[in-house]
């Protein structure tokens, strides 16, 4: 009998059965559930590979070129599920068996030249390739994209901004092809966002020339290092620098802390930070330094240096300044993690989204079919708001990225105040995302091999590396008062950080928009200005107010928090919204410019319903929160036909998703047991 005949008369059957209850009726039984692939229902109206090209922003075919050297490749773990090839770690293994998967694998990268030029390379170009390799390595695996970034980003990043000439031609080809192993000693046990309380100390002997390290207690002892607990031959060590009894403030240094065959160097003491609750591909490692003697070359003296005699020497006298300059080269991190953020989102949604789009529950009528779980408009807003919130994000980060590629000595604030925001409010954002795809996943979620349940444990740590977030957003709003206070004593316009702005009359907000004010960029972009202004000067007030009272400024910072937590969000708010302004005014009229009007209104909107503060300072009425409320509701079923496309447009190969976006009746199988 013909195939669809044969189906169409079992479906014909199922669905017109006879009632169980009539003692007539014989017992058949009925149609399994099928899977269907969403292509086959859902199709796309824009080019979802020009909405890639937008969202990656370079690089493509070099992104291309590694997911296909690591699907190919036995280490990275491949498994066939419901008839379709997955790559992911195996979580099931040891920490210590992790740690070695790691070290394997950068091997296997390492003898494919995916890091050449990483550290020897020049130009835009060449940092560009770095990041997006960084990327497509960082949604495999959280551990290995660490691994590396440690060695390159900050042992490497270190050696190639605090050092000179002599140091850049001694390290760096070394560090490139892996001859030196690189870690990274800042954070110590008493001591992690504070770095200028770090407590190891270092004195210089001019007797032998050679600097002399100490941990002085066991706060002191370097902590969370990783690479220090099995693999790194060497470390950048922040200690304070003590000068014939005079403290100079914190100062970097390079020392020695295994041998080439993998031996603990003398004076030195290394401890296991031991199991996480993710990261373990990871080595985490304490060090304690015990009067270890390094070279005086070994200081990192683009900013300070010290002479054979032990005289201090430094261009730049102001020790706030000195320590400023030596924190500036290390935004490089909270770019790399923002990116992370947002492509662990994107897994997380594409998996979500596909499983959504093909699994039902409930109907609607009683013998009517069971509704596909993205037609509840329920699910729509669980997920829908998220993903319009990822693709604004997305061109922020890609705003971040190039700020940071051309960067000059005069955007060096610029930098480190939005990359402060973008990774505070891009990591809290994927840690939400993350846990609400979980849950719309279901049972499912809570399966490592779907992955988006695992990678909640592998990326919280992200709230807390590279600056604690909330610690983050507080200088965020620091550097704005900065810029408010010199704006208003030179009694000159404002002119950075994004606050010119605030040189135009205050926005008007119509008491009862319509809905095609509500998305209109004029009004969306004036709520968020509005927020913005209105909040710099109450902040401004408010710490002026307790300093008028006789506190200190410092003092007058710490309880004006709350404002400041507000201030830190609007500035991030506002910044994004702009980024995807930006995307906008790139594309000609059409189907691509017209779902990216959608996404920015949802951002936007959801953004207003959110934040308690558009209604807590008055920016919003009641009526007009609710007006939002609904136009949200019907933005999310403006995108829903265009789910499938938004998620395919992140260029994601199949195999860096999970079973549960595909075929996962096939791969839930008795067959793929036995296999």
């Amino acid at each position: 009998m013909d195939r669809v005949k044969f189906r169409t008369q079992i479906l014909n059957r199922h669905l017109h059965r006879p009632s169980l209850s009539s003692p007539s009726s014989s017992i058949e039984p009925s149609i399994c559930l099928q899977y269907s692939p969403p292509e086959l229902a859902e199709t796309s109206q824009f080019d979802t590979r020009s909405m890639r090209e937008l969202m990656d922003n370079h690089n493509f075919a070099d992104r291309d070129w590694l997911y296909g050297l690591m699907i190919q490749s036995k280490l990275f773990c491949s498994k066939e599920r419901g008839g379709k090839l997955f790559v992911s770690p195996d979580y099931n293994q040891s920490m210590e068996q992790q740690r070695e998967m790691t070290m394997k694998r950068i091997g296997y990268l390492l003898d494919c030249g995916v890091f050449e030029g990483w550290l020897t390379g020049k130009g835009v170009e060449s940092e560009l390739r770095k990041f997006s390799f960084l990327e497509v390595i960082g949604m495999f695996d959280h551990s290995l994209a660490i691994k590396i970034g440690v060695h390159f980003f900050l042992w490497g990043g270190a050696v190639q901004f605090f050092g000179t000439k002599r140091h850049h031609e001694k390290w760096l080809k070394d560090t490139e092809n892996y001859k030196v192993k690189g870690c990274f000693a800042m954070t110590e046990l008493g001591h992690g966002s504070n770095v200028r309380g770090i407590e190891t100390i270092t004195t210089y002997d001019s007797n032998t020339g050679e600097f002399v390290i100490n941990t002085p207690c066991e706060s002191a002892q370097k902590y969370w290092i990783g690479g220090a607990a099995n693999h790194a031959t060497h470390t950048i060590v922040f200690s304070q620098l003590n000068i014939d009894g005079k403290n100079q403030g914190v100062h970097a240094f390079i020392a020695q802390i295994r041998d080439s065959d993998g031996n603990v160097c003398p004076n030195i003491r290394i401890s296991d930070c031991g199991h996480k609750i993710g990261l373990n591909g990871v080595d985490n490692g304490r060090i304690w330094f015990d009067n270890v003697r390094i070279p005086r070359e070994n200081l990192l003296n683009s900013v300070a240096d010290v002479s054979l005699d032990g005289k201090y020497l430094s261009a730049i006298t102001d020790p706030d300044q000195r320590f400023a300059a030596f924190l500036a080269p290390l935004t490089s991190g909270r770019v790399t993690i923002a990116a992370a953020a947002i492509y662990s989102s994107k897994i997380s949604l594409a998996i979500a989204i596909r499983y959504s789009l093909t699994r039902r529950a409930f109907s609607v009528s009683p013998n009517g079919p069971e509704v596909l779980l993205l037609d509840y408009p329920s699910h729509q807003r669980r997920l829908l708001p998220l993903l319009a919130k990822t693709y604004a994000m997305s061109f922020a980060e890609n705003y971040l990225k190039m700020l940071y590629v051309k960067r000059t000595p005069e955007l060096i604030k610029t930098i480190h105040v939005v990359s402060s925001a973008f990774k505070a409010t891009l990591t809290w954002h994927n840690m939400r995302t993350l846990q609400e795809c979980r849950e719309a996943c279901g049972g499912q979620g809570l399966k490592t091999e779907n992955r988006v349940g695992h990678l909640k444990s592998e990326y919280d740590v992200q709230s807390t590396f590279e600056g604690d977030n909330n610690v983050l957003m507080q200088q965020v709003s620091k550097a704005l008062l900065a810029e408010y206070v010199a704006a208003k004593k030179r009694n000159k316009p404002f002119n950075g950080l994004g606050l010119d702005h605030m040189n135009k009359s205050c926005p008007v907000i119509p008491s009862k928009p319509t809905s095609s004010t509500l998305r209109s960029v004029e009004f969306q972009t004036n709520i968020f200005c509005l927020r913005e202004r209105d909040l710099l000067n109450r902040f401004a007030a408010e710490v002026s107010q307790h300093q008028g009272q006789g506190e200190s400024k410092e003092h007058a910072l710490i309880v004006s928090y709350q404002l400041a937590e507000d201030l830190g969000r609007a500035f991030s708010d506002r910044a994004i919204l702009q980024t995807i302004l930006e995307a906008e005014t790139t594309l000609s009229a059409g189907p691509l410019k017209n779902i990216l009007g959608l996404l920015r209104s949802m951002y936007t909107l959801i953004t207003l319903e959110e934040d308690a503060a558009f209604l807590r300072y008055g920016y919003l009425s009641t009526d007009t929160a609710a007006a939002v409320r609904k136009e949200v509701a019907k933005l999310c079923s403006e995108l829903r036909p265009h789910a499938l496309a938004l998620v395919s447009s992140f260029g994601i190969p199949d195999a860096f998703l999970s079973p549960i976006a595909f075929n996962w009746v096939d791969a839930n199988s008795w067959s793929s047991v036995q296999d």
